[in-house]
């Protein structure tokens, strides 16, 4: 369902959404466009600390989307969203939930390896949970692959630049007898390297020029000080000045008065200033970091290697020296403003989004996503007695019953399999059965019914699906009466006693074989150890028995309570272990595993939040690294009927 021309859109932005950096003035821009536009648009800030959330900030997210009405439209600024993944998954599925990313948290510059570990694996599962991603520029956009979001869901909405620039006149003329003015407009932080900037003017001292900074002190105070210091220290105190943060009005003075803009950035997810700066009619010297290397393309734009301040130094040298170089690129720049973008283009494309975009999450891509990523584990660990066990009794079935060379019909080995997923179970066991075959595949996503069809379609003498609820009763009558052997993979420990009884009934009413693989068996062991393996552990445990759908769980007792049911209707029954075994080689695998094991522990038992969120951190940290290994176990277990 697309959204109504006049849904509401709620921005949400961690802290005040008043501040003037080039993310928050994005979404102040785009709201005001939106309503311009006859959509009613709003922003809400939360409290609490970003990107690595705390209990209040987790909080804050939790309560701002409970308040949401079903079905609204809700745009995440990625530095709330991107370290929340749990929050975004309990409401995804009534929610439009769409995820801003001005540039991927990981990303930004001066964070700690522990942290960049923490948001690389946390922002991928944030984004496999909403229905849409809105990128600034195409290379973010880009940069979001490594994240698994599709390219179809993601919609690049380039800022707009004429708001700042409003009124202002072209040509500019460069004056011969004054100072260059210089305007550097970005909050002061080690991304934006103001630090490198007042090193390449401090070599340039003897050339006319003042530079003004434009932009907050007060989100890295440190960083601040630091550049303070370093103007004093070398002696450039009236040449360079802190202006701090400025209004639009005051804003638009500077740009008017400037005669150069300096953004010496090392990444950009965009870099909206160069637009504003083009659009005010002002040559730029910019870096190419980031998606600088594309948007800072312009005429009127002389750029250099990121980080090199020889290089940034050469640049200011050859502009400030040479007053008919400048007047060139300012006539450049002149000609860039009459193109300039506007934020009702912004809001137009927003438009478009909305209107083509499905109104909420496909709820089954984290689900896909998890399913692929398990995948090569899963056939790894099989048990190959208990496999060998099958083939035996599917060769023994073939020589009295099928022909292998047919096709699907009374002589194919009928199977069923219970929450096929996207076909993982039949794909490792189509290539081992050595007879032909026919699947059912009963799962309640249709999406990942039609992939699994798919995948065994060119495999197999015949597939059918059915999208259904898998419950205590209707299973009997989702198993067809000619059904040979009921499969499942990853399943039954998320199952009730009743729904296991009902399966058992079944499978003794069709005569038909069981082989069920990768339940969980309720051990899991990191090395090297940590002090709290335990808590997760008996956390993770205690979590396995909440009613997934059918009742109470049986989690890791579930294989051992099917096999004494089906042994009491006479089958011969034989389980075996199917650990994963987790190294470097599956580190994405243990992100998630460890992100999955917080959260149920975090469920169980709030009161622990500090020591599950220290263990999750350095778990994450080590398997980054490389360091860590995984053992996780799981039961096969496969039955042959009383009378074969």
């Amino acid at each position: 369902m697309a959204s109504s021309p006049g849904q509401p859109v709620l921005f949400i932005v961690p802290g005040d959404p008043q501040q003037r950096t080039g993310g928050y003035r994005y979404v102040a821009r785009l709201v005001s466009a939106l309503n311009q536009a006859g959509r009613q648009a709003q922003t809400q800030g939360l409290e609490g600390q970003f990107p690595i959330p705390d209990a209040v900030a987790e909080a804050a997210m939790d309560s701002a989307l409970a308040h949401c009405e079903d079905d609204a439209c809700v745009v995440l600024d990625g530095l709330a969203m991107g370290g929340l993944p749990a929050v975004l998954e309990r409401h995804a599925a009534r929610l439009r939930l769409v995820a801003l990313v001005h540039h991927p948290l990981a990303d930004e510059t001066g964070i700690s390896d522990k942290d960049r570990t923490f948001l690389l694996a946390s922002e991928m599962r944030a984004l496999a949970a909403v229905s849409g991603v809105i990128t600034t520029s195409r290379h973010t956009a880009d940069r979001l692959k490594d994240f698994h979001v599709p390219p179809e869901a993601v919609q690049v909405i380039e800022p707009g630049a004429d708001t700042i620039a409003s009124g202002f006149k072209t040509p500019r003329q460069i004056a011969e007898n004054r100072d260059f003015r210089l305007l550097c407009v970005a909050s002061l932080s080690p991304r934006k390297a103001q630090h490198q900037l007042v090193q390449a003017l401090a070599e340039l001292r003897h050339l006319r020029w003042h530079c003004t900074f434009v932009g907050s002190t007060d989100r890295n105070s440190h960083y601040s000080q630091q550049i303070a210091s370093q103007i004093t220290n070398l002696s450039l105190g009236e040449r360079i000045s802190m202006v701090g943060e400025l209004g639009d009005e005051a804003l638009a003075e500077q740009y008017r008065n400037a005669d150069l803009f300096v953004l010496p950035s090392v990444y950009e997810g965009y870099g909206m200033v160069i637009d504003e700066a083009l659009a005010a009619g002002l040559p730029v010297i910019t870096s190419d970091g980031g998606a600088l290397a594309t948007t800072g393309k312009r005429p009127g734009v002389r750029q250099y290697p990121a980080g090199s301040v020889d290089a940034l130094r050469e640049c200011l040298d050859v502009c400030l020296s040479n007053r008919v170089l400048l007047q060139d690129m300012t006539d450049a720049a002149g000609k860039s403003s009459e193109s300039a973008r506007r934020w009702s283009d912004a809001a137009e494309q927003f438009e478009q989004m909305m209107r083509q975009n499905p109104a909420t999450k496909d709820r089954s891509q984290f689900e896909r996503q998890w399913l692929a990523l398990r995948e090569p584990a899963d056939h790894r660990a099989r048990n190959e007695t208990v496999l060998g066990r099958l083939q035996d009794w599917v060769r023994q079935w073939g020589g009295n019953n099928a022909d292998p060379g047919s096709d699907a019909g009374s002589e194919a080995l009928k199977i069923v399999d219970l929450g096929a997923g996207a076909g993982s179970n039949g794909v490792y066991l189509s290539d081992r059965l050595a007879v032909s075959q026919h699947w059912t595949l009963l799962d309640q996503d249709a999406v990942m019914l039609d992939e699994a069809i798919s995948r065994l379609t060119s495999r197999v003498a015949g597939v059918n699906a059915c999208q259904c609820m898998i419950e205590v009763n209707n299973l009997y009558q989702l198993i067809p009466n000619q059904t040979h052997l009921i499969t499942a993979s990853a399943l039954i420990d998320l199952a009730s006693a009743p729904w296991l009884d009902a399966l058992a009934d079944t499978a003794a009413a069709r005569q038909a074989a069981v082989y069920i693989v990768l339940s969980y068996a309720g051990e899991f062991h990191l090395s090297p150890e940590h002090a709290d393996d335990g808590l997760i552990r008996s956390l993770v445990n205690d979590h396995q028995h909440g009613d997934k759908g059918s009742g109470a769980a049986l989690g890791p007792e579930a294989t051992g309570y099917l096999q004494i049911q089906l042994e009491s209707r006479g089958f011969d029954v034989t389980v075996g272990p199917s650990p994963w075994a987790l190294g470097d080689d599956d580190r994405q695998l243990q992100a998630e595993l460890i992100f999955g094991w917080c959260e149920a522990a975090q469920e169980q038992n709030p009161a622990e939040r500090t020591r599950i969120d220290r263990w999750q951190t350095s778990r994450l940290t080590l398997a980054e690294q490389g360091g860590l290994t995984i053992q996780v176990a799981h039961h096969d277990l496969f039955a042959r009927p009383a009378d074969e």
